[in-house]
């Protein structure tokens, strides 16, 4: 590290659980994030700002006004723009030092079975479960741990999925790919912003805590927030026996944690 970059840094080489060691995995460290929106946004900008040195984000979208509500990354002058091209620039206001990769399109199974292994965590911040389980899939065929988070109306939800642990459960383990559920989004149901806002944070808490070793990542444990009463929930999730992407002699269960 340079000086500016031990200055810039300081308040995380301050802490004793971090240090010179865990700022210099984040400067090493490659974050793959899937979707720049309501989540995205406050987890590029986390990550940025500690010093991730690579980030590649991926998003098809453009930016809407009905966005700015909550995606914080965007500005107003960004409406009409690629949201990976508006989230770059708004990075390099923020970290120049951090390196961006954009891709402006919805990703596959191939491009994420060759882009994933590249990673050293992946942020799942999208809204539909195809790309959900596309991304579970290929972290879990190439064991790069993935951070899930996702926020309606007033619920947010995230946990961490890390296939380097065998006890880990996957995406598939707690949402089967082949059992129906209602996908349901916030422009037909609403979203208060600082629930994304507070999720998307959490997202690249984890990822930081991953990328450094240290603290107790949310693996097995899904975090429920509920802002509207401001309470929060945990569920423990284990690994399911018949889980089609990542089954294994583990049985599985969720039951509220006490």
């Amino acid at each position: 590290m340079n000086d500016d970059q031990l200055l810039r840094y300081s308040r995380h080489i301050l802490l004793d659980e971090l240090g010179i060691d865990a700022q210099q995995h984040f400067l090493d460290a490659h974050a793959l994030v899937i979707g720049v929106g309501g989540l995205g946004c406050p987890a590029v900008m986390y990550l940025a700002a500690a010093g991730v040195g690579r980030l590649t984000l991926v998003d098809e979208d453009t930016v809407d006004l009905t966005n700015l509500q909550r995606q914080i990354l965007h500005m107003t002058t960004s409406v009409g723009r690629k949201k990976v091209e508006s989230a770059r620039d708004g990075v390099k206001q923020l970290n120049p030092d951090v390196s961006v990769t954009t891709v402006a399109k919805r990703v596959d199974d191939e491009w994420l079975d060759r882009e994933v292994p590249q990673a050293t965590v992946v942020l799942d911040c999208t809204d539909n479960f195809v790309t959900r389980h596309a991304v579970n899939r290929a972290c879990v065929n190439h064991k790069v741990p993935l951070i899930s988070g996702a926020a309606l109306r007033f619920d947010g939800q995230i946990v961490t999925f890390d296939p380097r642990d065998e006890a880990s459960p996957c995406y598939a383990c707690v949402f089967p790919e082949d059992e129906p559920f209602e996908e349901v989004a916030c422009s037909t149901m609403g979203v208060f912003a600082p629930t994304v806002g507070i999720i998307g944070a959490m997202q690249a808490a984890e990822a930081l805590r991953v990328i450094a070793g240290v603290g107790m990542p949310l693996i097995g444990r899904m975090m429920m927030l509920d802002s509207l009463r401001m309470e929060w929930n945990s569920l423990r999730v284990t690994r399911h026996p018949a889980c089609a992407v990542c089954g294994s002699k583990y049985h599985a269960h969720a039951a509220i944690a006490p």
